[in-house]
């Protein structure tokens, strides 16, 4: 458990906050490009407790300001994308995607006001379908090369979802290797033909064993968690036993806190999730997830509308929620899932973290054996803080630290259980080297 100050310490990410003067130190997701496109280019956005706008002008820059004009407040999310900039409607004020004054069209001729006028603005960047924002002092550091960036558009999606909760429990909840035998517990198997871009529901590699199956019946993981130059990799096996006359298996599943709030997890065979879990504000936060591919190209449309039928734009809120009990059905509960909250293991994870309250109170928990991440990761975040507060640069923030990261590993597959210490790397080698497009390693 927490300590009350300590879990403040932890959940408060506004601008001055200890935590959300750490998190300024990396690029955050912002938006999806997605929502640059079509008609409106130009969408309100907030993050880190802050009301901002994003919009892609018509000569396709990306910019990311504050949300009310400087002139006398208006709202910029109703702004015109024109002239090279955002142009607010009440008075014509234009402003370039540095935030740097244009124009002051109602202002005489021979004004100059405009050029002694900056909005608030961030360095921004679009990278696998998501627009990035940095949102901190100095010069911005480098993206790492993880997998998510380093593959073609082709062979990635990207797509988002808002939570009503604090921004550590979601992250946290991906971190919890045990709970997927529960929480995501399918009480029958399908065809994983069926189920394309869908977590658990195909088979474990170098098997034929459906991941509802081992979930199901091996609700037991040996959890360890080793410290890496980007985080956390946890690595958690579940010993199987002989089948058939074979040798004695294991199910090695490797998966990655990547610092300071993203996580990158085993999707299927063939695909990857990266998932950052992004502060709005203390009690709300948005998580934004890229699919990446090692073997065929993205199936856009299908993984969208697939996402649609539970997530409602703009505001990307998912359909089943607390109001309406999360699409809670009693015979689906006896018969089907675990939860009785239908197969989207997102609206699973969602109710688990609302329903600890917009804050989680830390201060009242009994970790157990399987939390050994959770408490791993809990004093990484409390040491980087501790780091920016001394003036000192946390993880991956040191020169060159982000530019040394590729990858990280990701494995979900069965294994003999004399070769389990290997397997891991084995099985990522083998899925990189068949890709189609250059892996880093």
């Amino acid at each position: 458990m927490l300590s009350t100050e300590r879990n403040i310490l932890a959940t408060r990410s506004g601008p001055g906050t200890p935590c959300g003067n750490l998190m300024r130190r990396y690029w955050q997701p912002a938006a999806l490009l997605d929502e640059l496109e079509g008609e409106r280019r130009v969408r309100p956005v907030r993050l880190l407790g802050e009301n901002l706008v994003a919009f892609k002008d018509d000569q396709g820059r990306y910019g990311l300001m504050q949300r009310h004009c400087p002139h006398r407040g208006a709202d910029l999310a109703f702004g015109r994308c024109e002239d090279g900039g955002l142009r607010c409607t009440f008075h014509g004020w234009l402003f370039a995607a540095d935030g740097q004054c244009l124009e002051t069209p109602a202002e005489p001729e021979d004004s100059t006001l405009h050029t002694r006028v900056k909005a608030r603005a961030y360095s921004v960047q679009a990278r696998g379908g998501i627009l990035w924002a940095y949102l901190g002092d100095g010069e911005p550091p480098a993206l790492p090369a993880l997998d998510c960036f380093q593959a073609p558009d082709t062979h990635t999606f990207a797509f988002k979802g808002l939570w009503d909760c604090n921004w550590l429990q979601a992250l946290e909840v991906g971190i919890d290797p045990a709970h997927a035998s529960f929480l995501h517990r399918f009480f029958e198997d399908e065809d994983s033909t069926a189920s394309y871009g869908r977590q658990f529901r195909d088979a474990a590699l170098d098997s034929d064993i459906p991941m509802t199956r081992l979930m199901r019946e091996y609700a037991r993981p040996s959890i360890g968690v080793e410290a890496t130059d980007y985080g956390l990799r946890i690595t958690s096996t579940r010993k199987l036993g002989p089948i058939h006359s074979e040798p004695e298996r294991t199910h090695v599943r490797v998966t990655n806190q990547v610092f300071p709030h993203a996580i990158c997890i085993p999707l299927s065979q063939e695909m990857t999730i990266t998932q950052w879990h992004v502060p709005v504000d203390d009690e709300s936060c948005t998580w934004y997830t890229i699919f990446t591919s090692f073997g065929g190209a993205v199936d856009k449309a299908r993984m969208r509308a697939d996402r649609l039928k539970v997530y409602e734009l703009p505001d990307y809120r998912s359909k089943k929620n607390r109001d309406n009990d999360y699409g809670f059905d009693a015979h689906d509960q006896a018969t089907r899932t675990y939860t009785g909250m239908g197969e989207d293991i997102n609206v699973h994870d969602q109710w688990a973290v609302e329903g600890q309250g917009r804050i989680h109170d830390r201060s009242r928990e009994h970790l157990g054996t399987t939390d050994r991440a959770i408490g791993a990761y809990r004093r990484l975040l409390f040491k980087a803080i501790e780091q920016v507060e001394k003036g000192e640069a946390p993880l991956m923030c040191e020169a060159g630290g982000a530019m040394r990261i590729t990858g990280p590993m990701t494995v979900d597959g069965i294994c003999t259980s004399a070769a389990a210490d290997d397997y891991a790397a084995d099985a990522d080698a083998r899925r990189r080297a068949a890709s189609p497009w250059k892996v880093l390693r």
